[in-house]
């Protein structure tokens, strides 16, 4: 399976210049999602999307594809998310089904990613989003922007689908993931959750040594 990475945001809520190249930990927030999709045994070819609007961003990503040869970047025109998306699919020549992930959730793991790509494969829809119990993350003191009434209860988009390539522009049947892995709820769209995330990323580092 291929995997686009959609990383062509400005930041402004952030207050940062661009996105993707948000130092965490001493790294820009985007090569952690990379690092994530490189290390999944089920991601072929990644994709990165960018815009006009992300130079540096385009800079960093020319140097890290010389190195990293399954990865590509695909400057899209900065119409909107779905656009852009549906655009670097078809430039891309994907086929197939296709994982979209954003450059702003730096906790994602290969493993995580292989859970969501094999549950996909056991569900009889076209997509699959991921989504988080709401909370999760009132537990962590995030507020999320959107929110949906699901089963009794309130669920949130993560920002990482799985959809039919050949139906990129089609509204497509999908299958609600719910996870309550609280990595998943750390996307980072604030300096708040920005502090979360990298308080996350201290403890795991320091444990992990």
């Amino acid at each position: 399976m291929d995997a686009v990475v959609m990383a062509g945001g400005m930041g402004r809520r952030l207050g940062a210049e661009e996105k993707p190249l948000t130092e965490l930990c001493g790294k820009p927030m985007i090569s952690y999602v990379l690092s994530a999709l490189l290390g999944s045994k089920n991601i072929d070819r990644i994709i990165v999307a960018t815009s006009p609007r992300v130079k540096k961003t385009n800079q960093w990503l020319s140097e890290y594809v010389r190195v990293h040869k399954s990865v590509g970047v695909i400057q899209t025109k900065g119409e909107g998310f779905v656009n852009d998306m549906a655009s670097a699919v078809e430039e891309a020549g994907i086929k197939g089904c296709v994982l979209i992930t954003m450059a702003d959730l730096p906790l994602i793991t290969p493993q995580l990613l292989d859970r969501v790509i094999e549950k996909y494969g056991d569900v009889n829809k076209p997509a699959l989003s991921v989504h988080m119990k709401l909370e999760v993350f009132t537990g962590l003191g995030i507020r999320p922007d959107t929110v949906f009434h699901k089963n009794g209860g309130f669920i949130v988009p993560c920002g990482i689908n799985i959809l039919d390539a050949d139906r990129i522009r089609e509204e497509q049947e999908d299958y609600n993931l719910i996870l309550d892995d609280e990595i998943l709820a750390l996307n980072v769209n604030t300096q708040a959750e920005l502090a979360v995330c990298e308080r996350y990323l201290e403890k795991f580092m320091t444990a992990k040594n």
